[in-house]
């Protein structure tokens, strides 16, 4: 059940990045317009928990955003070169910040929160 929300809290982080990239390009918020420019960063993000599974990791460790962004964002730009989207540099370069801020910050806030737990409880 853990694992379901965090690949959701993943999900909404690149929710959250489409809506602010199309908003700030004036593209809108449209269902079709979203879900285009989003496809190919979920699929990135299906592959990145496929591989955290086969490496036995829970996924809310730090050091998994490091993979979970990464490969997220690498296939995610592939698939957008595929498809016939814009990568321009400036652009890879903004998904890697905003998603490594957005993705490993709820993992650190997380960690604290497990490490409070468990220095209460000694």
């Amino acid at each position: 059940m853990k694992r379901a929300l965090y690949i959701l809290t993943d999900l909404g982080c690149l929710v959250v990045f489409v809506a602010i990239g199309r908003s700030s390009h004036h593209d809108g918020l449209r269902v079709g317009g979203m879900v285009s420019t989003l496809w190919p960063f979920v699929v990135g993000l299906a592959v990145a928990w496929v591989l955290l599974q086969r490496r036995r990791r829970r996924g809310d460790a730090p050091r998994d955003a490091a993979l979970v962004v990464v490969v997220t964002v690498a296939l995610g730009m592939i698939l957008r070169v595929v498809a016939g989207q814009g990568t321009a540099l400036a652009f890879i370069a903004v998904a890697l910040a905003f998603l490594t801020l957005m993705m490993g910050g709820w993992r650190i806030v997380a960690s604290f929160a497990r490490r409070r737990r468990s220095f209460r409880r000694r």
